[in-house]
């Protein structure tokens, strides 16, 4: 990472409690929200009591979170999200409501600040609030009168004291210093599409991606007051996080083709199509059986608050959710490798949840030997016509065991030809695998997920547990052939790690992606006229020929089409792949329902990356794309999008100023 600043960057996250009282018990309740008053959802909020956990819950939305019927007693509320210090606080419930508490979540940088406002501690029942996270390090000296403040201890639950200086108006500040590398994490370099001249590459070949781990990654980067690292901003992974409601039945198919065709918002000169396609979605409670074989890693980097004990609240959940038709085990891999719970009837909720909480991280890794056992019992309790699925939680570092990537990789595509697939869920920072966990999903004929939160993983194991868990057609590829009389050069956009080659399209041999019921893929083409000028690298000028004309030895058939859309896939148990083929037509789509939304999403994945290829993007031009573009919003992705946006954009103003870093 190339330093740019110490400057202080602090992000404020805002909790009202308030309490209501009932005739079985007190409501208890609050907001979340962010220094600007806009609502934070996903954040977990934990009660506790005597030392163990009463409930846990997330904010929606809104921000807000309730916990219903809390009998009269002293509760810790402990709020946490990733990216920010977790707080903890004490309520004593009775018959005084409490005024609203003010508490002062830190988000990552080089120094911080922290700021406890002068009244917390004379709130009625004695409410203390604090800060924690992080190793904070020596205090620097001080220059104005100091008094120790305590910070509570936060992943790990280590605790320090450090001195601050305190100011005139009452609050106590001072710095703890948090380093900004992660020199653990590591991201596969993506080499961006550039232009192709239609006249000399006609066909554009790659295979679907339905993964969404970089877009709940780059969030984690701008919650924690950072812009993301390049590599780490995979622009179709950030598109295709959001569902569109595209029409799910073409031809036959299991999925639904749609298209449409705009100007392109960063470049007037240009076009933008859309290729959406919509997987059949599943009826409703109509899962088939599921074989699941939670594969966790419990090495010691897996002991933080987001890491083993998130995974460990996000089974729990999924486990109310399974039935007598489903089965799961728990495969555990540290030093050694064992059962922790064999596979279980679904149903039998308890026994599930009981064997969950006895996990514990600790030891080193062995990933190699933890994923041959896991395998081995999928295989054992394989449902024909059901999900069958080993689901890998990791930070991905594989470092005892089967450690090369070629070894490990091998075995889960021999496996996969069993009909065993592999999921990926990404936990954890500073040593986050990036490019493994993707590559070993990919192999898998599964996805891979990052959970920057508990609301991502309940998201990802439950709310979408058709799209995520159910395939509906596997070894999907897309190949588009442009008509040169209207196309004079096509840019993919996203889709580094996907391409093929020509001729791997129809080749049932060649692996591609898998999409589950439910699931919507958006690819964009950027495309230029004949005639326009290519800027960005790519095409060179032609010598011979003039831009808008086909080379002489090339008969053009007259069509009015802009470009055909050929699909190839294979049913979840077949072998050979059908043909789904959709002409384009050359002029703009009357109406477009998609485009502009996931236009905004790519806007803003190409400044993120600061790409050349980003023409006349700006960071208001994407946030204003986006709201007009919103649409139908019920679980608020969209709106967050928007506020993550307005965050990455007022981080880049300070990057531009020499005050913020990026990795």
């Amino acid at each position: 990472m190339r330093l740019v600043s110490r400057a202080v960057l602090v992000g404020l996250l805002v909790l009202a409690v308030t309490v209501s009282g009932r005739a079985a018990g007190v409501l208890l309740s609050g907001t979340i929200v962010d220094p600007s008053g806009g609502p934070i959802p996903g954040a977990t909020v934990e009660l506790t009591a005597g030392g163990r956990t009463v409930a846990t819950t997330v904010t929606a939305a809104d921000g807000g979170f309730r916990f219903a019927d809390v009998a009269a007693g002293t509760y810790g509320v402990n709020v946490s999200l990733a990216g920010f210090r977790q707080t903890r606080t004490t309520v004593v419930v009775g018959t005084t409501a409490l005024r609203p508490i003010r508490l002062t979540l830190l988000v990552g940088s080089i120094t911080e600040t922290v700021e406890v406002t002068s009244d917390a501690t004379s709130i009625p029942g004695g409410v203390v609030g604090g800060v924690a996270g992080g190793r904070p390090a020596a205090p620097p000296p001080a220059t104005a009168p100091v008094e120790s403040v305590a910070v509570t201890g936060g992943a790990g639950g280590r605790g320090s004291a450090y001195s601050a200086g305190k100011t005139v108006d009452g609050v106590i500040r001072g710095a703890l210093p948090y380093p900004v590398v992660d020199p653990g994490e590591t991201y596969g370099a993506i080499d961006e599409n550039k232009f192709r001249r239609a006249t000399d590459q006609p066909l554009s070949t790659f295979s679907i991606d339905v993964d969404t781990a970089s877009y709940a990654n780059v969030r984690r980067f701008l919650n924690e007051g950072r812009l993301p690292p390049a590599d780490a901003v995979r622009v179709e992974e950030l598109i295709n996080y959001f569902h569109f409601d595209y029409a799910d039945q073409t031809q036959g198919a299991p999925f639904g083709i749609t298209t449409e065709l705009a100007p392109c918002p960063w470049n007037s000169r240009h076009k933008l199509a859309l290729i959406g396609l919509q997987a059949r979605r599943a009826p409703a409670g109509k899962m088939p059986p599921r074989n699941l074989v939670f594969l966790l890693d419990v090495s010691g980097s897996m002991a933080p608050n987001e890491r083993l004990p998130m995974v460990k609240t996000a089974m729990k959940m999924l486990a109310e959710t399974l039935t007598a038709q489903d089965r799961v085990a728990i495969v555990t891999y540290a030093g050694t490798t064992g059962i922790s719970l064999p596979s279980t009837r679904g149903d039998r909720t308890g026994v599930i949840q009981d064997a969950i909480s006895a996990l514990n991280a600790g030891g080193s890794t062995n990933g190699g030997s933890g994923i041959q056992l896991a395998y081995q019992v999928a295989s054992e309790n394989f449902v024909k016509g059901g999900v069958n699925r080993v689901i890998l939680a990791t930070d991905g570092d594989f470092n005892v065991g089967v450690t090369n990537l070629n070894d490990l990789t091998r075995l889960i595509e021999e496996k996969r030809s069993t009909g065993v697939f592999l999921s990926v869920l990404g936990v954890g920072s500073g040593n986050l695998k990036d490019a493994t966990m993707e590559r070993l999903a990919d192999k898998g004929n599964g996805n891979y997920s990052y959970l920057d939160s508990l609301t991502e993983a309940r998201k990802v194991l439950i709310a979408e547990a058709g799209s995520t868990l159910v395939t509906v057609a596997k070894d999907v590829k897309i190949q588009v052939e442009f008509n040169p009389a209207l196309v004079g050069a096509y840019r993919l956009v996203g889709y580094e790690n996907r391409r093929l080659k020509a001729r791997d399209f129809n080749d049932d041999a060649k692996d591609a992606g898998e999409m589950g019921a439910g699931h919507s893929v958006t690819a964009l083409y950027e495309i230029v006229p004949p005639g326009e000028e290519v800027n960005g690298g790519g095409v060179d000028p032609l010598k011979y020929q003039r831009p808008a004309n086909p080379p002489a030895a090339t008969v053009i058939v007259p069509s009015s089409e802009l470009m055909t859309v050929k699909v190839r896939y294979k049913r979840p148990d077949g072998d050979a792949s059908t043909l789904v083929t959709v002409p384009v037509a050359g002029r703009n789509s009357v109406e477009p329902r998609h485009l502009g939304f996931a236009a905004a999403v790519a806007e803003f994945g190409m400044l993120l990356r600061e790409s050349p290829f980003k023409a006349d993007a700006t960071w208001t031009d994407a946030v204003a794309l986006a709201s007009r573009h919103r649409g139908a919003d019920p679980d608020g992705y969209r709106a967050e999008f928007v506020r993550l946006v307005e965050l990455a954009a007022s981080l880049d103003r300070q990057r531009s100023t020499g005050s913020v870093s990026r990795r």
